[in-house]
């Protein structure tokens, strides 16, 4: 785990409670040597806002781009950014508690996430509003894939062949192999295997 606080104190009272749970240990947030950086970073910040965004994107640089975020005042940043910035738990100096702290740590380090519920409402909201006025009228999913993608892997996983694939769904066999081209471009998929490997693992089929 590693600390940034640019309140000395706050460093201090974080630091001390990491030493206290031996299921933690403190990593310099700017390792860079071979055993990497610390697997989540605890910001510490006064009120979460654009300039905590650019914040955490120079600490990406250097450090975990899984984040913690204690917050001391009111939230002004966008929710979405700070998500794609590396923000997986949001805790609030008001309602702070070292069994709330060592949690979330925990939670974050298993590939979780946590928020208030305001801010999960918040979040919630604009992924509907995304899916519905963005990806939708574009032919894709939440996961950026399009259902004819879906249905074309699905298809595959079942073990058709691509020309009973293009049957099954009333295409031409070419234009079943245009749009796995496209997915797998799109997708960085190497082959049909990967990119029924990838929607297997993912969960689109």
């Amino acid at each position: 785990m590693a600390i940034h606080a640019s309140d000395t104190l706050t460093r201090i009272g974080l630091a001390g409670l990491l030493r206290q749970d031996r299921r933690f240990s403190e990593t310099p947030a700017d390792r860079t040597d071979r055993t990497g950086p610390a697997d989540v970073t605890v910001v510490a910040v006064d009120t979460a806002d654009a300039s905590t965004l650019s914040l955490l994107h120079t600490l990406s640089e250097t450090s975990s781009p899984r984040f913690v975020l204690l917050i001391g005042g009111p939230w002004q940043a966008d929710i979405f950014a700070a998500v794609d910035r590396g923000v997986r738990a949001v805790l609030c100096r008001d309602s702070f508690t070292p069994a709330a702290f060592s949690q979330t740590l925990l939670t974050v380090a298993q590939g979780g996430g946590s928020f208030p519920p305001d801010l999960q409402g918040t979040l919630m909201r604009q992924v509907q509003w995304t899916h519905r006025e963005v990806l939708v009228p574009r032919g894709l999913t939440a996961s950026g894939v399009s259902p004819r993608e879906v249905e074309v892997l699905r298809l595959l996983a079942e073990g058709l062949e691509l020309p009973e694939v293009a049957e099954k769904l009333a295409y031409s066999e070419r234009t079943v192999k245009y749009v796995l081209y496209g997915l797998m471009k799109r997708m960085n998929l190497r082959n049909r295997a990967h990119a029924v490997s990838h929607a297997l693992r993912t969960g689109l089929i």
